[in-house]
């Protein structure tokens, strides 16, 4: 007979099974190695000390979402804004450099504002499904269709403006 595990066992087990996940999504927004660890390190703190209050356990990936991508947003907020290319001088490593379309794509992500960066980033870079992202960022499902399709047109533009320079 299987054993039941708690809720808070189940979150654990989900933390270090998708930590990188979160992490890649907290370094999307803060640009630093060390404030996207701590920004996962408070994220997990803040779901720790709220898990009792999760009223549908079955959401608990979505809420856990919800607090990463809101954890990120308060970084940003709290710390001063940092330049595209003083992160790019110190990141990236020579294979990096031979790739400078994606590069392009992810500069360009970077400056859209951050609702439609936090759509972009779930659905394309977190492969989120649309109704996952309207429970994580807790807006109605045409809200965030509207948003991705403008995030992609901005994008489009973005880019366009890029190789015109």
């Amino acid at each position: 007979m299987p054993v039941k595990r708690t809720l808070r066992e189940e979150f654990e087990e989900y933390i270090l099974s998708d930590q990188d996940r979160f992490y890649r999504l907290a370094f999307s927004y803060v640009k630093n190695s060390d404030a996207a660890m701590d920004v996962v390190q408070e994220s997990i703190m803040k779901a720790l000390g709220k898990l009792d209050s999760l009223r549908k356990p079955e959401h608990m990936k979505t809420w856990f979402y919800r607090i990463l991508v809101n954890e990120s947003i308060n970084h940003i907020r709290k710390n001063k804004r940092f330049s595209w290319e003083d992160w790019e001088e110190t990141q990236l490593t020579a294979e990096d450099r031979d790739i400078p379309r994606s590069l392009d794509l992810y500069q360009a992500v970077q400056r859209l504002p951050p609702k439609l960066k936090t759509v972009v980033m779930l659905r394309f870079y977190e492969d989120r499904k649309l109704e996952e992202i309207s429970k994580i960022t807790k807006s109605n499902l045409n809200t965030v269709k509207s948003r991705l399709y403008k995030s992609l047109k901005l994008l489009r533009d973005y880019i366009g403006e890029e190789e015109a320079g």
